[in-house]
């Protein structure tokens, strides 16, 4: 080989390295070494856990679309825990719930910040390499996606930092530690810019409104200083902007058309049912294509996001001038409500909670531990033995689709109604079952995601599930203007969804908050709108807890439904846990198959027995306690005669278990044979004298006499 066939050593001549400290651990971002063909990427690493973070845009827009085809996945990869996957590719498959709900909780923040008129494909991929479980991944990768669209040439108008908040001892501390959060009594997430709040995600227990604030605002503290250092970032290797064409609607099409169809969009939107004016719609948009289809010919690929911002211009003028809901709700007012239990005979709970035309009938099964759901991600849980499922089907807003399995909303959906209930479930030994409830949407228009709240708080009462108290949703909607004026209202219905700026979503008990999220549309909240929210939010849930959910059941029923299974918790020495399995777990399914009852053996001893009445979980229990049982010293016992020999008999103290009591020791008096005492069947007492020499159990029936 010559000398000139020899590869020279890599130089990385844009390498850059760039330094910070946030809450105590060193985050460090790398950039110019990796992914130098993505148009902004950085490997960022907070304490030992490292991520690559990479932002790419397509070069041209995509066609016939009118909203931003931005794709951010949260990729988790085994190794970075030191883990071999499970299944049998042992490969990674399909992303965890995790790391799709950390994928939204990234999307949020970024998403409003985009040019309205951006419809080129951007790409956020964020690769978790390794995992420090006092270093969040999830908060990592939201800076780190923050600073690799800051620094690409992407049209974004970032940047944003992230923080979480933790409650331990009554104290507020900025990204607690794996130790610090187990015992947090808040888990909170908040991403901003320099100047507003533009994301929050919470899950607490019975955190009061002020105590929440107070660590939102925390967090904001602790993002504008990171916010300098990755600007620190951006004036050195920052690239410019591409330009792109702009998506917008034409400014003369858009008036011309708005003019002719305003009166009557007014009256189509002026109603409080979406099917009446779904329908009073239908003949607006055949005149608008009758009219000027001719005059416009793209009109039929933009007809959507016409009808769109016509619809928002008219609703967004009445909230802000007239203070004039589509409904003529007040502000502060909820929509009707009503709630049932004990609709489906069978199931062990439900519930039905209506808001307005916004319906979710929840469900609730109860099973045993050995139900609960195996994780298999990056982090440390490795079970869940609560778990709600969300499904919204499109009947649901009168649309004509086929069922398909949950995506991203779905998911996320049913988390958000998960984590508002877990603070008020009872422990393991409390209620030793598994719980899943199913939330299935069967109406729609305006937070959904808070009636599966009040509808688990109704099923899981209904199956007799000994909650601390009843959690109830409720969201609240923004409406801003260009002034900076702005105004909340209570319970947003699908319209001032759509067209308004927010979507805060809070649940909580009478006590407190149990979780938040927070949608935007703008570019973020100022202090007085996130205090007006939290404040309106706690209104509405004490309001539907006391004239709804109570009203229709005051408090959990105090026995499980006759259809779930019956649960009897017995503690034994562990080192009698292979007795019970016995050889290949001959012994318990032996007992299953004779009891009819479910048993799950803990490692501790715990055994949870699990059956459909009280007798077949007695038979199993009866079972068990005979082969763990062990005599006491001293104590007497009434036995059965079961085999007799010449050096003595043998006695079944016990179901199961037998003692051999000497010839010497069956009699006050010497006798030649046992037989002339006694004979098999013979019910005999006898008492345990404890190990002999040989270290044999010793009984006696001559002792037991006296």
């Amino acid at each position: 080989m010559s000398e000139n066939a020899i590869s020279t050593p890599m130089e990385f001549k844009n390498y850059k390295v760039f330094r910070y400290t946030l809450a105590g651990r060193p985050l460090v971002v790398e950039t110019g070494k990796m992914a130098g063909l993505a148009n902004g990427s950085c490997l960022i690493r907070y304490g030992e856990t490292a991520i690559l973070c990479c932002a790419t845009a397509s070069v041209r827009p995509r066609d016939g679309i009118d909203f931003l085809p931005l794709s951010v996945d949260f990729d988790e990869r085994m190794y970075a825990a030191g883990k071999i996957p499970g299944g049998y590719l042992k490969r990674e498959g399909k992303p965890s719930e995790k790391a799709i709900l950390t994928s939204r909780v990234i999307d949020r923040p970024i998403r409003p910040l985009f040019p309205k008129d951006l419809r080129n494909d951007v790409a956020l991929t964020l690769t978790v390499m390794s995992v420090d479980p006092d270093c969040s991944p999830e908060i990592t990768a939201m800076i780190g996606a923050s600073i690799a669209l800051s620094i690409s040439d992407i049209p974004w108008n970032g940047p944003i930092g992230g923080a979480l908040v933790g409650l331990v001892d009554g104290k507020l501390i900025i990204n607690p530690t794996a130790e610090q959060n187990k015992k947090s009594d808040l888990q909170l997430t908040v991403a901003a810019s320099a100047q507003k709040v533009v994301m929050i995600e919470a899950g607490a227990n019975q955190v009061d409104d002020q105590t929440m604030y107070d660590a939102i605002m925390l967090a904001h503290r602790e993002i504008k200083d990171l916010l300098i250092f990755i600007d620190g970032i951006i004036d050195e290797i920052g690239k410019p902007k591409f330009e792109y064409p702009s998506c917008e609607l034409d400014h003369d099409m858009f008036d011309e058309i708005f003019a002719f169809c305003e009166a009557d969009l007014k009256v189509a939107l002026d109603t409080d049912d979406k099917n009446i004016r779904d329908a009073r719609m239908a003949p607006i948009y055949d005149a608008i294509v009758e009219k000027f289809s001719e005059k416009y010919p793209a009109l039929s690929t933009q007809m959507e996001e016409l009808l769109y911002k016509m619809q928002k211009k008219i609703v967004r003028n009445w909230l802000l001038k007239d203070k004039k809901r589509v409904d003529g709700r007040r502000m502060d007012q909820i929509r009707p409500l009503a709630s049932e239990v004990g609709i489906l005979p069978r199931a062990h709970g439900s519930g039905l909670f209506t808001r307005g035309q916004t319906q979710v009938l929840t469900v609730a099964t109860l099973g045993t531990l050995a139900e609960a759901q195996m994780l298999d991600g990056i982090d440390s849980e490795t079970s869940k033995r609560y778990m709600h499922h969300y499904n919204m089907p499109g009947f649901s807003t009168g649309e004509a689709k086929s069922t398909r399995s949950p995506g991203r909303r779905e998911i996320g959906h049913g988390a958000l109604a998960e984590r508002s209930l877990v603070p008020v479930l009872p422990s393991e030994e409390e209620f030793p079952y598994a719980i899943r409830l199913v939330s299935d949407v069967v109406s729609s228009n305006g937070s959904t995601s808070q009636g599966s709240v009040c509808g688990s708080t109704l099923a899981l009462m209904d199956a007799g599930v000994p909650i601390k108290a009843p959690v109830a949703g409720i969201s609240c909607g923004l409406i801003t203007a260009e002034d900076g004026s702005w105004d909340v209202m209570m319970d947003i219905q699908g319209l001032e969804d759509f067209y308004g700026d927010m979507d805060f979503k809070v649940a909580g008990t009478h006590k407190g908050i149990t979780s938040i999220q927070m949608d935007l549309k703008v570019d973020g909240l100022t202090p007085e709108i996130i205090k007006a929210a939290l404040e309106m939010t706690h209104k509405g849930r004490d309001y539907i807890i006391d004239e709804v959910l109570l009203k229709a059941i005051p408090g959990p029923r105090t026995e499980v439904s006759k259809y779930a299974p019956k649960m009897t918790t017995i503690k034994i020495d562990p080192d009698k846990i292979r007795e019970v399995i016995g050889k290949g777990g001959a012994v318990i399914q032996k007992i299953t198959a004779e009891s009819g009852a479910k048993i799950d053996i803990e490692d501790d001893g715990t055994i949870h027995i699990a059956a459909v009445n009280g007798d077949s979980a007695a038979m199993a229990k009866a079972a068990i306690d005979a082969i763990v049982f062990e005599p006491q010293v001293g104590a007497v016992y009434t036995g059965t005669v079961t085999g007799i020999k010449e050096f003595g008999c043998f006695v079944e103290y016990a179901p199961g278990k037998e003692g051999m009591v000497h010839i010497s020791k069956i009699a006050k008096t010497r006798i030649d044979k046992v037989e002339d005492v006694l004979k098999l069947g013979d019910v005999v007492k006898v008492k345990y004298m404890g190990l002999d020499k040989k270290g044999r159990m010793d009984f006696s029936i001559k002792d037991a006499l006296d």
